[in-house]
């Protein structure tokens, strides 16, 4: 992975920890909303982290692979990805 990688983790770390605070807000009968709004703040995270995942590996891993003609394999990749973003 060439992302930041104590970036995605602080990130990773930061949404296990809000699932954490989510697992308490159900288990405590706690207001819909409340658990709605927590659970779109952990969404945006993790968001953040595939970003910068993907954004490190079109800027590393797919440049490589085009200024070594290798590019098909990268594009495939891409496309399947952004088939399952759009789902």
């Amino acid at each position: 992975m060439r992302a930041d990688k104590a970036k995605v983790t602080r990130l990773l770390k930061t949404a296990r920890g809000q699932l954490d605070g989510l697992l308490k807000m159900v288990e405590e009968d706690r207001y819909c909303i409340e658990i709605s709004n927590q659970l779109m703040a952990t969404q945006a995270i993790l968001r953040n982290v595939n970003k910068e995942v993907l954004h490190a590996h079109l800027d590393g891993c797919v440049q490589e692979a085009f200024a070594k003609g290798d590019q098909r394999q990268k594009i495939e990749e891409i496309m399947e990805i952004m088939d399952k973003l759009t789902k």
